[in-house]
């Protein structure tokens, strides 16, 4: 049964985020794993010239690749976020819009070399409902890769997670948690021809590692 959503609380949500996450000084980046430096670059996009990030948050990582001339395009819950990377990146040539992702995506045309997503849209989402929408928007051979930290074990499917500890309002999410084969079986049934899940080790011993999924179209 899927879980209730309720977007317009989400949307506070992701806005009371961006006013801590967001620095005006922050330079491109893009890093797939939540450690700086460690793991795997752009490369497993591939060698796009156009991509799409779902779940962009503060733009850094479409910065990093329209710096390399590749057109970029993002979208985010947060009209905050949204107003505030949109304005920051915009003199290299980003575009990002505010939406839901399950909407803009049904509403959007284009299509694109790669769609991606960095502890973003794929680990917020219904992946029964989004990884459709993401098919039908790559090109032939196109890839869909996302990153998120893997899954608790014994703790899988939606999760909900609230915002700023356990007093105050309560603001909250769901992200999705799977093990590897069960991700890689979502992404088949999407309609992607080859799927790949995998939990790249932190830098340091015991402490929590990244899942990063890649797929084919």
């Amino acid at each position: 049964m899927p879980v209730p959503h309720d977007i317009a609380a989400e949307t506070e949500l992701w806005d009371a985020y961006a006013e801590s996450a967001f620095k005006d000084d922050a330079e491109p980046s893009f890093c797939w794993t939540q450690y700086p430096g460690h793991g795997p670059g752009p490369e497993l996009l591939g060698n796009p010239e156009t991509v799409l990030e779902i779940g962009c948050g503060t733009g850094r990582a479409l910065a990093h690749l329209a710096q390399q001339g590749v057109k970029a395009t993002g979208v985010d819950l947060s009209p905050r976020m949204v107003a505030l990377a949109g304005e920051k990146w915009a003199p290299l040539g980003v575009r990002i819009e505010p939406g839901e992702i399950l909407d803009w995506l049904g509403a959007d045309e284009k299509r694109y070399d790669a769609v991606y997503s960095i502890f973003g849209a794929a680990w917020f989402t219904d992946p029964s409902r989004l990884f459709p929408l993401v098919r039908k928007h790559l090109v032939p051979g196109g890839v869909f890769v996302f990153s998120q930290p893997p899954a608790i074990p014994g703790a899988y499917g939606p999760q909900g997670m609230y915002k700023g500890g356990f007093a105050g309002k309560a603001m909250f999410t769901y992200r999705y948690s799977y093990r590897p084969a069960v991700w890689e079986r979502h992404l088949l049934r999407a309609g992607f021809t080859s799927a790949e899940a995998t939990v790249m080790d932190a830098p340091k011993a015991g402490h929590i590692g990244t899942l990063i999924v890649q797929a084919r179209a």
